[in-house]
């Protein structure tokens, strides 16, 4: 993550729609709080799953309540699938991957099918795991949709709404600072952080998940390269994309490319997988 992170910053792309009234003091503060955004991102307190340095300043009690609260309001709101078979669907790939996350992660998930045409599956912290119908309808085998699931659980166990929350308070932090130092530009620090901080931290989080949910599913006796189809299946979707610079996720190239990549580490993970009996057939 700070190689990413100066590697936006150093290559001089601009603050959108910035006009300072004190050049000088503005431009330093906000460098100064990005600048001290990525040393707390380089001397972070937790290490990720991939090894990467994370700053986590929101504690897991805190972070899993919040998910749980959120999950029981989608619950009630939304339309919940009692389909038998869809629900047996979708809880057999995730029973397939529950068994490859590290051993404190395994027990005590809740999943939930919901009535949704929108091609969508989510992990909220607190170990609840939704899967809309549209994307059951989407994709073409079980290991598509652990592809999916997969990923989404990346997020949880990689405690990647601890950081974007953690982040946040950083960039409020760095704001108020600001604020004080040179009155009025409180607002436009936030902006600067967004752009220069926030966005790419969470391309990364995407792009740290698309490898840990290409592990689970490999482990799990999932083809890995099914994470590629589905990809490319996403991308026929079609609909208007922001440029990547400014967008949460990566391209979707980029993904694919990404993936294609880690191949040489997951189709080793599958093989094994495969002739120690792992061959999840769920139905989808």
């Amino acid at each position: 993550m700070p190689e990413m992170y100066f590697y936006y910053f150093n290559q001089g792309y601009p603050l959108p729609a910035l006009h300072f009234r004190t050049p000088g003091v503005t431009q330093l503060m906000i460098r100064f709080v990005i600048l001290l955004a990525s040393v707390l991102l380089v001397t972070g307190c937790a290490t990720s799953p991939t090894g990467r340095s994370q700053l986590i300043m929101v504690g897991d009690e805190q972070m899993s309540a919040s998910g749980q609260q959120l999950f029981l309001q989608m619950k009630q709101k939304g339309k919940v699938v009692r389909d038998p078979a869809t629900s047996a669907t979708v809880s057999c790939v995730v029973n397939a991957l529950l068994p490859q996350l590290p051993p404190p992660w395994q027990g005590g998930w809740e999943v939930q099918v919901f009535g949704d045409k929108e091609p969508n599956a989510f992990a909220l912290p607190g170990r609840k795991i939704g899967v809309n119908t549209g994307m059951v309808k989407l994709v073409r085998n079980d290991a598509q949709l652990a592809a999916v699931i997969g990923h989404e659980i990346g997020h949880v166990i990689a405690r990647h709404a601890n950081e974007r929350a953690s982040m946040s308070v950083a960039s409020q932090l760095g704001a108020g600072m600001a604020e004080v130092m040179a009155p009025g530009t409180g607002d436009l620090v936030n902006i600067g952080s967004q752009v220069g901080v926030l966005l790419p931290y969470s391309r990364a989080h995407e792009s740290e998940a698309d490898v840990i949910g290409q592990n689970l599913m490999a482990n799990a006796g999932f083809d890995p390269r099914e994470s590629i189809r589905l990809w490319q299946l996403m991308e026929k979707q079609g609909g208007g994309k922001p440029p990547e610079l400014l967008s949460t996720h990566p391209a979707t190239q980029s993904r694919i490319e990404g993936l294609n990549a880690h191949l040489k580490v997951t189709m080793p993970m599958f093989q094994r997988a495969q002739a120690a009996g792992r061959r999840p057939h769920c139905g989808s």
